[in-house]
């Protein structure tokens, strides 16, 4: 029996010099106090962006101007809250999918408008949005709940602290707004995901959105965890060694299976994401939730842009860039061929990391500078140009 473990570790060794799991980071832990408004913008960020509109200053003007001209800024829009959301694979079916993501987006959309222009008409239709959708919604259902989840659940709590903290003009169903945060949306995010990484990155922007939102200083820190393991097994770094690390609970334990995880792709540089040879879409989501939960940490007092996940994001962005940018795919790279569509994600990182720390991101910034004003995905990221274009605050 003895002599049959011992093979067994020798072979469970073996397999381990391949893959290396992520040895568990330090966990950035929640503030004392919360800083509101805190998710993702800060107070003084917004009030950075607010200036450079009313003066008439690009690229801020012209991304205020896009986003008062999209639907999300509609004054005539209809909340269409479902009691039960069902997103089945690729939203289908859809069943209010749609509809709720896009009210949520409308309601930051709404909210930013509000305060760009004190105009009490937009603070009022995101009130509106964020009561029709926490007197109804019970749940999220199908394969894709968990996602569905994490998106919806990254732009309602950057609407609702605009307006609970800066708004004065009162939200008497915040309350209830917070219940739904609380009982439908954290169950659903707060442990994760074992699907492609972007999920589990996208869903832990929601729980840490939520977590400042309720002051909720276990989950935050629960769901910081979480984002610091994903994100280590999600961009790789040389210095992660041969193979890129892994979440322990994925069992990822040889190379043929992180292979076959990392889409096929054999060799690992750094910079290239879990799902780089995926294609650049859903890169693009992975890449935009680290950055907003890095944000938000910066806001809250931790500054994780100085640690690995700053390295990472940095790489990561260059990487992607750099071939959106039309460099020609080497062989060895997801078989010569890639699928671009990055999307409108690098404001965020860009400005922490060069504008911020002062560090050199040609790629980056070339890609950033080119694709202004950036818009909306029309899932979770919107108008981060107005937000964080060149923003030192």
């Amino acid at each position: 029996m003895r002599r049959t473990a011992l093979l067994g570790a020798v072979s469970a060794l073996a397999l381990g010099l391949l893959a290396q799991p992520v040895t568990a980071p330090r966990a950035e832990a929640a503030p004392t106090t919360f800083a509101h408004p805190g998710v993702t913008v800060s107070r003084a960020q917004l009030d950075f962006a607010r200036s450079k509109v009313d003066a008439g200053a690009q690229p801020w003007k012209g991304a205020f101007d896009q986003l008062l001209a999209s639907k999300y800024a509609s004054l005539d829009r209809t909340p269409k809250p479902r009691a039960v959301v069902e997103c089945g694979s690729y939203s289908n079916p859809n069943y209010g999918c749609t509809d709720e993501r896009e009210d949520a987006i409308a309601a930051y959309t709404d909210a930013l408008a509000w305060y760009v222009t004190r105009d009490d008409r937009y603070a009022k239709k995101a009130i509106q949005l964020m009561d029709a959708w926490s007197a109804v919604i019970q749940d999220h259902t199908n394969s894709n709940a968990p996602l569905q989840t994490g998106w919806a659940g990254s732009s309602w709590p950057r609407a609702a602290e605009i307006i609970k903290y800066a708004y004065t003009g009162g939200w008497p169903n915040s309350g209830r707004f917070a219940t739904m945060l609380r009982t439908v949306y954290l169950p659903e995010v707060i442990n994760g995901s074992n699907s492609n990484g972007n999920w589990e990155l996208s869903m832990m922007e929601a729980a840490v959105g939520i977590s400042v939102f309720l002051e909720d200083r276990a989950s935050y820190d629960k769901a910081m965890a979480t984002f610091r393991t994903r994100t280590a097994a999600y961009v790789y770094l040389a210095s992660d060694g041969d193979l890129p690390k892994t979440v322990p609970s994925q069992n990822l334990t040889t190379r043929d299976k992180i292979v076959a995880y990392w889409q096929g792709q054999s060799t690992f540089v750094t910079g290239l994401t879990q799902e780089t040879c995926r294609d650049f879409t859903h890169t693009g989501y992975g890449i935009s939730a680290i950055s907003h939960i890095a944000e938000t940490s910066r806001i809250q007092g931790q500054d994780l842009y100085g640690t690995d996940v700053g390295e990472r994001l940095r790489q990561a962005l260059g990487f992607q860039s750099k071939y959106e940018l039309g460099t020609a795919v080497p062989s060895w790279l997801c078989g010569g061929s890639l699928n671009l569509g990055l999307g409108p994600v690098t404001e965020v990182g860009y400005n922490a990391l060069h504008n911020r720390l002062g560090i050199a991101m040609t790629n980056t910034q070339t890609l950033t500078e080119r694709n202004r004003p950036a818009g909306s995905n029309n899932l979770f990221v919107a108008w981060e140009t107005l937000t964080h274009g060149d923003d030192p605050a």
